[in-house]
């Protein structure tokens, strides 16, 4: 079974950084069929997608309103995903979700792509 665990939240001043982990178990994390993203909610705002990778390729696909500020990457050696924060704003503030698709053939920034999702970690910006 596919689970997913965020870690690395937290609050910070705007103009901070902040490093978001996401550890991957149930799957050979080793395969390169798999994508995977980070999403964020903020209160009373629909799931936005924020940044995702496949492994087959290494693409990297990014929100226009992160882009240049958040970087996604993944330990090939480790089970786990990262998402680095950089420049953080007060509208960055929101839960942020781990998500995986394992075994498919793209990747994308839609939420209706992923099957499995983390529990989500709070990040919140103060200005």
């Amino acid at each position: 079974q596919v689970e997913l665990v965020e870690s690395g939240g937290g609050s910070v001043q705007a103009g901070g950084s902040l490093r978001l982990s996401c550890e991957l178990s149930g799957v050979d994390y080793r395969s390169y069929s798999h994508c995977m993203g980070w999403f964020r909610q903020a209160s009373g705002k629909e799931r936005e997608g924020v940044a995702s990778i496949y492994f087959g390729d290494g693409n990297t696909y990014y929100s226009d309103s992160v882009k240049g500020r958040f970087t996604i990457s993944r330990d090939s050696a480790k089970t786990t995903l990262y998402l680095q924060m950089d420049s953080l704003k007060p509208e960055d503030t929101a839960m942020y979700y781990c998500a995986a698709r394992v075994w498919t053939d793209r990747c994308s920034l839609d939420a209706g792509h992923f099957r499995n999702w983390g529990r989500g970690a709070q990040v919140t910006v103060s200005s």
